[in-house]
């Protein structure tokens, strides 16, 4: 099962793996709130702030945000055949964990925050990824 929730929320044995998708770990943030740490997964520092300085609405941030997880990076223009195209293999990695058991992404935003990449990719994670 896939959830998601703030990294500053209780842990809960529910919870399963936890995994912090945010750029920026947060100074001061015990490593106890999360398993695994995985900043790819989060919004670049130009997007995130762009975002939240009000320069970008959240349609514009959600469409930005899902083409930086699918850009294909740097070392794909040295591969012919086999390419990595962002973060597919991470993401499928992901989808079947939560197929397998509980899975738990985490930000830093408000357990309320409509306004949140986790939940774009949750959304993500929860469709089909080529």
């Amino acid at each position: 099962m896939l959830q998601t929730r703030s990294v500053h929320s209780p842990v809960a044995r529910r919870d399963g793996l936890r995994i912090l998708v945010a750029r920026f770990r947060g100074r001061g943030l015990a490593a106890d709130r999360y398993h695994v740490w995985m900043p790819n997964l989060g919004p670049s520092e130009e997007l995130l702030h762009g975002f939240l300085e009000g320069d970008l609405d959240w349609r514009g941030f959600s469409r930005r945000y899902r083409e930086q997880l699918f850009a294909a990076a740097p070392l794909d223009d040295e591969n012919r055949t086999i390419k990595n195209h962002g973060q597919k293999f991470t993401l499928r990695l992901l989808k079947h964990l939560s197929e397998t058991g509980n899975v738990t992404l985490l930000c830093h935003c408000h357990e309320a925050a409509e306004h949140c990449h986790r939940h774009l990719l949750a959304r993500i994670l929860q469709s089909r990824i080529r």
